[in-house]
């Protein structure tokens, strides 16, 4: 089918909830994906982030293969080695908790909301998120999203949610009272901008929620998994949470989240308190493992360091030729460009050229390839946005 048949299957058939972009992807390789004529796209914000080690890797389909021969799924009334492998692996780099999984970031922020609530007292209801936040689409994690333009249509949210500026210490000190359960946060926005956490923020988070029994849990959907250069965001900072979240680039290209806690919190989650039907199955922790052993194989964590830097020198080169750009702010692989002005042409012109970025906040543009990206393919991205840029003077 071309382009034009597949949209018009998607028009007659498919609920229109997604902006869609007017391409229809059939294939992916490393940092490239390509359209049903054939078209070969330069790829630097893979699958919402979800590809973090390339489109298709090889180790992670090989993994998937394999494992779809023997066993794709189990109910987690029995154990699976592929569970209990990733688990162990993602313990063991971070801060040696237990993990929960399912199926997506949503989901896991949904279990880390539910574990505060049972893990502390019974007066202990309310949630602290930040402005600017993104933590899901379910009922609960859209009413954690501080965001009202996420709101629209399902008031009344869930009660015993307060919201603070993101890196305001005093609104944050001023929010905490004794019914204060968890504090929500997410180490680098995403959806928000690419807004860096500041340490002090984080830090008063963890003394805040030591003083008073509360949960401090980050939410490392987007910044896990190595994109920041480290395993995660928070491990750029001293603090440790007591929940860390997970998804996009932990299953390289399938479906699945984690939650990951502490041992002596992970023991409130008792039979009958929380469960996914598909969370953790063999073929998609297979995947996650594979995406560990990749990351380490290749040395992408210094790679997303190297080309981190690479690519910010580069764009703030272009800060300096063209007035539009703010600034370039972000850590490792997850840059944002602040833009004077919205930045949506600026992303569908680079698209006419096949390079693929994102626009969030109206006015910041995400660079967020591939950990496995290589300087050429840096330079052809900021190739391609110089000319649109000069076009757009």
């Amino acid at each position: 089918m071309d382009t034009k048949q597949i949209i018009e299957l998607f028009d007659k058939y498919v609920i229109a909830n997604y902006g869609r972009l007017p391409r229809a992807i059939v294939k992916g390789s490393g940092c490239y994906i390509y359209d049903a004529e054939g078209n070969e796209i330069l790829d630097m914000f893979p699958g919402w982030a979800v590809s973090g080690i390339g489109h298709c890797h090889p180790k992670v389909v090989e993994a998937i293969k394999k494992q779809a021969e023997t066993l794709l799924h189990i109910d987690n009334t029995f154990y699976s080695e592929p569970q209990g492998h990733l688990a162990k692996l993602l313990s063991d780099r971070a801060f040696g908790g237990k993990c929960f999984f399912c199926n997506s970031g949503a989901e896991a922020n949904e279990a880390a909301l539910k574990l505060a609530r049972i893990a502390t007292s019974p007066e202990k209801y309310r949630f602290i998120t930040t402005e600017g936040s993104f933590h899901g689409r379910t009922f609960a994690t859209v009413t954690a999203t501080a965001q009202p333009k996420y709101h629209k249509g399902f008031l009344p949210l869930l009660p015993g949610f307060s919201y603070i500026p993101f890196n305001d210490v005093t609104a944050l000190q001023n929010a905490f009272n004794d019914e204060t359960a968890a504090v929500l946060v997410e180490p680098i926005q995403g959806e928000g901008g690419i807004n860096v956490a500041s340490a002090e923020f984080l830090q008063t988070i963890r003394d805040l929620c030591d003083e008073t029994g509360a949960v401090m849990i980050l939410d490392e959907v987007q910044t896990g998994i190595g994109r920041t250069g480290k395993w995660f965001g928070y491990q750029h900072t001293d603090i440790v949470p007591d929940v860390i979240t997970m998804a996009k680039a932990l299953g390289g290209g399938v479906s699945i989240g984690a939650m990951m806690a502490k041992a002596e919190i992970a023991k409130a989650l008792v039979p009958g308190t929380h469960a996914s039907t598909f969370g953790g199955n063999p073929l998609v922790c297979a995947a996650g493992i594979a995406v560990i052993e990749a990351i380490e194989e290749e040395k992408l964590l210094e790679n997303a360091v190297k080309m981190g830097q690479y690519t910010s020198e580069k764009l703030n080169q272009l800060k300096q030729k063209y007035p539009v750009i703010d600034h370039v702010r972000g850590t490792g692989l997850m840059i944002g460009i602040q833009l004077k002005t919205p930045g949506a042409k600026i992303v569908s012109r680079c698209l006419e050229k096949n390079l693929r970025i994102n626009c969030t906040q109206e006015t910041v543009l995400r660079f967020m390839p591939p950990m496995i990206v290589k300087a050429e393919q840096i330079d052809k991205a900021i190739e391609i946005l110089d000319s649109v840029l000069e076009e757009e003077k």
